[in-house]
């Protein structure tokens, strides 16, 4: 066979109409990092120039510093969201709709972006309460135990999302009886991974892609299937698919991006402790880095930061998900059911995008990429017997 004439066959099988609908959707896609940054920028300016926080810390002035620092950084989270409401819903949303990605009514994602919003609140004004303990406590070495503090908090939510968090947006179940089962079950136990950490959920509420994802750590991980891609795929397409989702679970891939992120946000913390004062002064702000009035002005150098470094973050995460693709044809041998379902997935991600394009914006090698690896692999070992 020939993997690169292969490869051509899978990718043009979508159509060029679906291929032209796909790029439109991915460069769009790339254009909101960088409108999402004027937006982030225009409300930090409004937020520090109507001195919204301020007035919030006056008015607890006779309060203690823990609180009157958390209720600053949980309020910001909730009133930026109502002020970026009209922009979310149009990324989120709207655009979503139009391009078929989603058939969730408006209503229900409101709902459950309130949600996401009120814990984001919660939780972030926690995180954030407990990196200005550390500037006030640690000195000049604050952004070193800040990025400890991220590795706990990030480790954390992971344990406790699947529990508490996830479900209040989808439901979980267990892949109902049947040949899919029975197929996730034996792949499951020569993992050693327990029959009862592979779920279904109902992705199909937010989203028309074809996804599944490996979430938790501990004894909260699992495995967990849209029902669009149980939906949509043929079995070898589900045991390809989960192959993939278990080459990250067996090989460790949460734990390395908790270590990598917990490292990226010490660089955070390094570069703003340098860089915040001249950026507070640009948006009008008098505050320094351990003063929680001035957090419109560090949350923005945060979605500075992490665009600067998208190329970084996207870099590693295309390295694991390269090798659970590998993991997959090692141990399922099916090439073509994961070039098949991959190619779904093109259906929301340009399967062909330049390498620049691809070493900035994909967090996945592109799909043109991953079907030639599959071909590749078919071409030096004979599939599976169907």
């Amino acid at each position: 066979m020939n993997p690169a004439a292969e490869t051509a066959r899978y990718i043009d099988s979508l159509g060029p109409q679906a291929l032209a609908k796909a790029a439109a959707y991915t460069h769009g896609n790339h254009w909101l990092l960088l409108w999402g940054l004027l937006v982030a920028a225009a409300v930090t300016l409004l937020f520090v120039r109507l001195r919204v926080l301020d007035r919030i810390d006056t008015r607890l002035s006779r309060r203690g510093w823990a609180l009157r620092t958390w209720v600053l950084c949980a309020a910001f989270f909730l009133l930026s969201a109502l002020v970026t409401l009209p922009w979310d819903i149009y990324t989120g949303w709207i655009r979503e709709t139009a391009y078929d990605r989603t058939s969730q009514p408006l209503g229900d994602w409101l709902g459950q972006a309130a949600i996401s919003t009120v814990i984001t609140a919660l939780l972030g004004g926690l995180f954030f309460l407990g990196v200005y303990a550390l500037i006030r406590r640690t000195g000049r070495r604050w952004w070193i135990w800040s990025g400890g503090l991220a590795a706990i908090a990030i480790s954390a939510f992971l344990l406790v999302a699947p529990i508490a968090i996830e479900p209040l947006f989808n439901k979980y179940t267990p892949v109902p009886e049947g040949p899919v089962r029975d197929a996730l079950v034996e792949m499951a136990a020569k993992a050693d991974i327990p029959a009862d950490r592979i779920y279904m959920f109902d992705g199909s509420r937010q989203s028309n892609n074809f996804t599944a994802n490996v979430s938790g750590i501990g004894h909260s991980a699992r495995i967990a299937i849209s029902d669009v891609a149980i939906g949509k795929a043929s079995l070898d397409e589900v045991r390809a698919v989960t192959g993939h989702e278990i080459g990250h679970y067996v090989l460790g891939h949460i734990w390395r991006m908790v270590f990598v992120f917990a490292a990226l946000a010490a660089l955070l913390f390094f570069v703003a402790d340098r860089f915040f004062p001249r950026l507070a002064r640009l948006f009008g702000s008098d505050a320094e880095i351990g003063d929680p009035r001035g957090f419109p002005v560090l949350l923005f150098f945060l979605s500075l930061f992490s665009l600067v470094t998208l190329p970084i973050t996207n870099t590693l995460i295309r390295i694991d998900e390269s090798e659970a693709d590998l993991y997959s044809l090692k141990t399922e041998n099916r090439p073509d059911a994961l070039a098949t379902a991959l190619v779904k997935t093109a259906e929301y991600r340009n399967p062909r995008p330049g390498a620049v394009e691809e070493t900035i914006f994909y967090d996945h090698p592109s799909v043109e990429r991953r079907v030639r690896v599959a071909m590749d692999w078919k071409a030096a070992h004979p599939p599976a017997a169907e």
